[in-house]
């Protein structure tokens, strides 16, 4: 992929299935949990990790006009639809699935469902927090991150991915090159492997439930209060 599409630019699409644990009964020889990582280093790759029916039919749609290399990740298990054929989609421009001033949960994938069951948790704490839904994780949308951490002043980031090179790491980057110095944490899968079961033990097993969600971005709140 390194020296046979990206060096020479060329136009070569990657759709890549069975992206993250959620591919379940298969195992963790099926289990990518790593692709991210792996591609989003690598130059001239546009990487996109949609999170429903419908913007994986934009990414793809999108990918066969854009010239030059895409990596887009899909899963194989049905996932809530969240978005509609009418929602924006724009490569490198994060959507605001919902607003508030109390941190801002940033996912990608089937996380962005489970960052917005995780919002609706933290409503009846009394918080109220943005969601962003950053299908793009390269190029990432700088102006997103740095208006999250200075309008809501904490972010919890929420991939099915590793806790190295996706999402959360792509958005430390952006954090920790700004003049904006927030609490910040990762829900991810830690430095694991899982097992063959049924998708939604996966997610719980790997902590990548709204519940994780919504105490990651509680813990942030309360360490940027101190």
């Amino acid at each position: 992929v390194r020296n046979g599409v990206a060096y020479s630019a060329a136009n070569v699409k990657i759709g890549a299935a069975h992206g993250g644990i959620s591919v379940g009964k298969d195992g963790p020889t099926h289990q990518s949990m790593e692709d991210v990582g792996v591609i989003r280093p690598i130059v001239n790759f546009t990487v996109i990790v949609p999170c429903d029916y419908h913007e994986t039919y934009k990414t793809t749609k999108w990918s066969a006009r854009h010239e030059g290399p895409v990596f887009f990740r899909m899963g194989r298990e049905k996932v809530p639809v969240i978005t509609t054929k009418d929602t924006p989609f724009e490569p490198g421009k994060a959507i605001l699935m919902e607003d508030g001033p109390d941190g801002t949960i940033i996912a990608c994938g089937l996380m962005v469902a489970q960052a917005l069951e995780a919002a609706e948790i933290l409503r009846g704490r009394g918080i109220r927090p943005r969601v962003l839904n950053m299908h793009t994780i390269k190029p990432l949308d700088h102006e997103a991150v740095l208006a999250a951490a200075r309008d809501t002043g904490a972010i919890v980031t929420a991939e099915e991915h590793s806790r190295y090179g996706g999402l959360g790491s792509a958005v430390a980057e952006v954090l920790i090159e700004s003049d904006h110095r927030v609490p910040m944490k990762i829900v991810a899968i830690n430095d694991r492997y899982l097992e063959s079961g049924p998708p939604e033990d996966l997610l719980i097993m790997a902590g990548l439930t709204p519940q994780n969600v919504a105490d990651a971005l509680e813990g942030a709140l309360r360490k940027g209060r101190k």
